[in-house]
């Protein structure tokens, strides 16, 4: 199981590593840039394009395909809109992923239309930064949920929308799907992160981990999420009138936090994730062969996963 750089910032901001998984690389956010900096220059070859954003910001954006929903693809702590374009080789654990047709983003564009987007303070799998322009750290799922629907405005996206949420960016897709019910269509979250977190976990893991995450943060622009701020933002939201078209997608092979003393968080993260199931009514995936990069790891499951989400949502869910 390939367990790389970005696969574990994605919810322990550098702090986590899966039971019997790989060897983790270089942590991510090293030359994010300053939070006053422009947005990069794409890299060559690349299909995304920088949207201008409020304040004179860019966001990279990149979409491919054609139908309605469009599917939004939400990464994890870190990661770039190429999380969605890689993939693992099985075959070869140690070695880093890789762009392929089967992964995510390409696969979902063969039936529908597809986005995906760098976050500020993001980091591609090649190591560099992310073309959006960065921003102050730390920062929230309600200023991810801004983001997002300005990147899609400025992109000319239009709704209804199937969130695909990684780990933390399952957070974003939650609060999105609360805040504009209207415009969303399904939602699927892998090995998603979520407000029960605060619950399953004990009061020292929390404690320990809101500190690892904290002490990440380099003040140079690398995306570090208030997870006590997003919680409490998601909570006072409203609860979504009915349920969604969704699917909730669990790692099943043993990963941990890796913070403080006080035990395994891997019990926690499985109860947070039962309950995430129950909250949104969704069909829930135990059995993935993954640790938590799911999407990398086993991006077919992703994309059963979304499909199933599209055409319940093309049927009236």
């Amino acid at each position: 199981m390939y367990q790389g750089r970005r696969v574990l910032v994605t919810v322990a901001a550098c702090c986590a590593l899966a039971a019997g998984g790989g060897p983790a690389l270089a942590a991510a956010g090293g030359g994010a840039g300053g939070a006053s900096g422009g947005p990069t220059p794409d890299p060559a070859g690349s299909a995304g394009r920088v949207v201008d954003v409020d304040e004179g910001r860019g966001i990279r954006l990149e979409c491919r395909g054609s139908g309605s929903p469009t599917v939004v693809l939400v990464s994890g702590t870190g990661g770039a809109a190429d999380e969605w374009t890689t993939v693992a080789d099985p075959a070869r654990p140690t070695i880093a992923p890789k762009p392929g047709a089967g992964a995510v983003l390409p696969a979902v564009a063969s039936f529908t239309r597809v986005c995906a987007y760098d976050r500020p303070g993001t980091t591609r799998f090649d190591g560099g930064p992310a073309s959006s322009t960065p921003v102050a750290q730390p920062t929230t799922a309600a200023a991810g949920v801004r983001d997002l629907r300005a990147a899609l405005a400025a992109g000319g996206e239009r709704p209804p929308y199937v969130l695909v949420g990684a780990s933390w960016g399952a957070m974003i897709a939650e609060l999105f799907a609360r805040t504009d019910f209207s415009r969303v269509a399904g939602l699927v979250t892998v090995d998603g992160a979520s407000p029960y977190l605060r619950d399953t976990l004990t009061a020292a893991q929390w404690s320990d981990w809101m500190k690892k995450i904290a002490a990440t943060d380099t003040g140079k622009g690398a995306e570090v999420p208030d997870y006590e701020t997003s919680v409490a933002q998601i909570r006072r939201a409203p609860a979504l009138p009915r349920p969604l078209p969704a699917v909730v997608l669990t790692s099943d092979r043993p990963w941990d936090l890796g913070v403080g003393n006080s035990g395994s968080t891997w019990p926690a993260w499985l109860a947070a994730q039962d309950r995430l199931a129950r909250e949104l009514r969704a069909r829930h995936v135990t059995e993935t062969g993954s640790g938590h990069g799911i999407a990398v790891e086993r991006p077919r499951l992703v994309v059963d996963a979304v499909r199933e989400v599209v055409e319940r949502a093309r049927d009236g869910g």
